[in-house]
C-alpha cells in the first residue's frame, strides 16, 4: 500500500473517530473522548488534520456546550432565514425598534389568543 493511501486511511480513521465522540453517554465522557481525539489528531503528522484539531480547540467551549443543548447549525440557519425575511419586511421602517418588533413577531411563537380571545391560530 502506498504512503498516500496510508495517510488517507489514517485521516479517515481520525475523522471517523471524531464522529464517534458524539455517541458519548455523558458530558464527562464526551470531554474525555474529545481530549483523546485532540491528542491523536495533533500528533498525527497530517497537516490538514492538525489544522482541523486546532480549529476545534479554538471552539472547544462551544463544542462542549453543544453536548448540553444539542442545538445544531441547521436550527440556527433556519432561524437566520426567518430573520432575513423579517429584514425584508421591515424595509421602510425608520427605526431599529420596528425591525426588532418584526423579528419578535415572526420568531417568538407568540400566543395572540391571550390578548385577543377571537384570535385563532391557522
Amino acid at each position: 500500500m502506498s504512503n498516500m493511501n496510508m495517510k488517507t486511511m489514517k485521516a479517515y480513521n481520525i475523522r471517523q473517530s471524531f464522529q464517534d465522540i458524539y455517541q458519548a453517554n455523558s458530558k464527562e465522557e464526551f470531554v474525555t473522548y474529545l481530549n483523546k481525539w485532540y491528542y491523536w489528531a495533533t500528533h498525527s503528522r497530517l497537516a490538514p488534520i492538525i489544522k482541523a484539531a486546532k480549529t476545534i480547540k479554538r471552539h472547544w467551549d462551544g463544542i462542549v456546550k453543544w453536548y448540553e443543548s444539542k442545538i445544531n447549525n441547521g436550527i440556527l440557519e433556519g432561524l437566520n432565514s426567518v430573520i432575513q425575511a423579517a429584514k425584508s419586511k421591515a424595509r421602510g421602517y425608520k427605526t431599529f425598534k420596528n425591525y426588532k418588533i418584526i423579528v419578535y413577531l415572526l420568531t417568538g411563537k407568540l400566543d395572540f389568543s391571550l390578548v385577543n380571545h377571537r384570535f385563532r391560530e391557522v
